[in-house]
């Protein structure tokens, strides 16, 4: 079977992110790295997609400059991830979608709700692919709690409380570092820090395992540090459209916690606890019997899990191979696509322009609230009300 072309936008040397999307992409060999445009210093980029084994005339100054390269070839790339700087996605995303491209874009996939709404509204019309990388969902044993749920393993689901919370902007003499700063300056990071940067994380994640999306919620949002504008912390209380109650904490400046991604589901027949930190571990607690340990690689745990552990039993997986699962999902729904298949979008579980749209919208909802002392607010976005 022949692979698929990608290309990335972002990501280059030294990008935190950039490596994660090309071990993910590569891991199955559906994917060939074939395009790039690395690096927003276009003689940098260039220079490092070769580095990276990309033809030179693949390798690319800007993104721009990759869609009219990209555009007319008879070879073009199948899917594009863009992995650039926030208030850059809604452009990029727009202009490779209106020529044809599918993408799978960073979050988050917009600044605003309408452009939200436009890319959703686009993708429809064009007939391509608008994935949003929310990454942590491709984790096997995520897939596995969200199966779960759906075959009523817990009964109807009571509450869920998520969590990202991590201590790494927590120092008041860190401030002013150019590099935490922007984060929680409104002119480049929009309306919110923490939640737009991990909190939109941990809504997915919740709204992802136990099938409901958010409805309403009141927001708790503080800057612990004085000196920052936007928000460090907030406490999000939800209401979900399946009856579900949803608490989730997010934080910046929670000192001892590393990552801090970690999801508690309660349902009426048991509950369940799994942290991205350690992974390969899901605590199932039926009601009136022993706490269980669900191993990752564990045989038939559900068809879900099964298809996107990797690995042999006992030893780790990680980041990459969920970003791997992602791409995995998206290179089945790209093969579907150029052979005419249908495919149920419930059996293909890559997060869609709708996730990130409902994302931005909730952003905007806990803004709201947290400005208005915790009111509830409406959390969907208008085109989904």
């Amino acid at each position: 079977m022949a692979k698929l072309k990608w290309g990335m936008i972002g990501g280059g040397e030294g990008s935190q992110i950039g490596p994660a999307h090309r071990l993910g992409a590569g891991l199955d060999g559906a994917f060939e790295f074939s395009a790039g445009a690395l690096d927003h210093r276009p003689e940098a980029g260039r220079e490092y997609g070769q580095r990276l084994g990309l033809a030179a005339d693949r390798a690319y100054g800007d993104w721009r400059e990759m869609l009219e390269g990209e555009r007319g070839r008879e070879d073009r790339v199948d899917l594009v991830t863009v992995a650039t700087p926030n208030a850059t996605h809604f452009e990029i995303t727009k202009g490779f979608l209106e020529a044809g491209f599918h993408v799978l874009c960073e979050k988050p996939m917009t600044m605003t709700v309408e452009q939200g709404e436009e890319i959703v509204n686009l993708a429809r019309e064009t007939g391509k692919i608008c994935a949003v990388n929310y990454g942590y969902s491709g984790y096997s044993l995520v897939r596995h709690m969200r199966a779960m749920v759906a075959r009523g393993d817990l009964g109807q689901i009571r509450l869920v409380k998520a969590e990202f919370a991590h201590g790494h902007h927590a120092d008041a003499a860190d401030a002013d570092n150019p590099r935490v700063r922007w984060r929680y300056d409104p002119a480049q990071a929009g309306v919110s820090a923490q939640f737009a940067d991990c909190g939109i994380h941990a809504l997915h994640m919740a709204s992802f395992v136990i099938g409901q999306e958010a409805r309403m919620l009141s927001a708790d949002t503080v800057s612990c540090i004085a000196s920052r504008t936007l928000e460090d912390d907030a406490m999000v209380n939800l209401r979900f459209d399946g009856g579900a109650v949803g608490r989730l904490w997010t934080s910046s400046i929670a000192i001892g916690r590393q990552h801090g991604l970690t999801l508690q589901v309660f349902g009426e027949k048991g509950g369940l606890r799994w942290a991205q930190e350690q992974p390969n571990q899901l605590y199932w607690m039926p009601l009136g019997e022993r706490l269980q340990v669900i191993e990752r690689g564990e045989a038939n745990l559900s068809p879900e899990a099964d298809r996107t552990s990797r690995v042999t039993i006992g030893h780790a997986e990680g980041m990459p191979l969920a970003f791997a699962n992602i791409y995995a999902d998206l290179a089945e729904a790209i093969r579907a696509e150029k052979e005419g298949r249908r495919m149920d979008p419930a059996a293909n579980l890559y997060p869609r322009a709708e996730d990130g749209l409902r994302s931005m919208a909730a952003v905007f909802a806990v803004a709201q609230s947290g400005h208005a002392e915790g009111v509830w607010v409406d959390a969907r976005p208008p085109m989904f009300r």
